[in-house]
């Protein structure tokens, strides 16, 4: 298996050129299964480890949290960003002891948001959520690993649809010190072509749920660098689930059941993955 460091470099030159695509598995089994596929890195998703865990989004403990980004670490070749939510932490001090620790699990990236898990006050003022940023700038360096460093402004999430709003945050976390900026919710031609252009040359991340929305090709010709899907892998297969089992529950019928992949299909593909690994 390539080193931790070997991934870290691998997934900075990601960001050089070109776009790919990071999509978030939630398991060690869709983590296996998405390098099998060809992904060049995979990313953790918060929701799709609260969801299995039967919590809500944001319930997962920073312990647990560092916990499950170690394991899909530890599942894969590939290279690792870290849904690390907001720090799990308030003040900028704390979210960069937090980052070291996060760091420590072998990731070779992560994000921090912007939003404050506060209800009277959903997203930080740009400065504190700026001085967040830059204290996980500081912790990554000091820490010596090469690690991509993404500032998420989370405005269009919580109402505020204005992608000036969205572009002076993402500047202001571009001088305080990330890599990559993303700004969830804004997924339309035209926002992507601003959010491209606003924070050039720093590469965009750009979250993509829409079954009709923007191709990879297109957000490749936008100038878009990293296209992430969230939880909506997690809530594709809780929606196949939850549909079959209503079904079930509901009409005592078992037609949806028919487009589960077949048991020799999926058992096979772990027998022989753990084959090639050696274990």
């Amino acid at each position: 298996m390539p080193t931790i460091s070997d991934r870290r470099r691998r997934f900075g030159a990601l960001h050089e050129r070109g776009c790919f695509v990071i999509p978030n598995p939630w398991d060690v089994g869709t983590t296996r299964y998405l390098q099998h596929l060809g992904f060049q890195a995979v990313a953790t998703t918060s929701a799709g480890v609260a969801f299995s865990a039967g919590l809500s989004d944001t319930a997962v403990t920073r312990d647990a949290m560092l916990a499950h980004i170690r394991t899909v670490v530890d599942a894969t070749d590939l290279p690792v960003n870290a849904d690390f939510e907001a720090g799990y932490a308030e003040t900028p001090d704390a979210v960069a002891a937090n980052v070291r620790l996060c760091v420590e699990t072998g990731v070779a990236g992560l994000s921090i948001e912007d939003a404050s898990g506060h209800h009277a006050n959903a997203l930080y003022d740009v400065d504190t959520a700026a001085a967040r940023v830059a204290a996980a700038r500081r912790a990554i360096d000091e820490s010596g690993a090469e690690v991509v460093l993404t500032g998420r402004a989370e405005c269009a999430l919580f109402g505020e649809t204005d992608v000036r709003v969205a572009i002076g945050r993402l500047r202001a976390y571009a001088e305080a010190g990330a890599d990559c900026l993303y700004a969830p919710g804004f997924d339309k031609r035209e926002d992507v072509a601003a959010l491209v252009e606003a924070v050039a040359p720093k590469p965009v991340n750009v979250l993509m749920t829409a079954p009709d929305g923007l191709t990879v090709a297109d957000l490749t010709a936008l100038g878009v660098r990293r296209v992430s899907v969230g939880s909506a892998l997690a809530r594709v297969a809780w929606g196949a689930f939850i549909r079959a089992a209503r079904q079930i529950a509901g009409e005592g019928r078992f037609t949806l059941l028919v487009d589960a992949v077949p048991y020799m299909e999926i058992d096979r593909f772990f027998r022989d993955d753990r084959k090639r690994r050696g274990s």
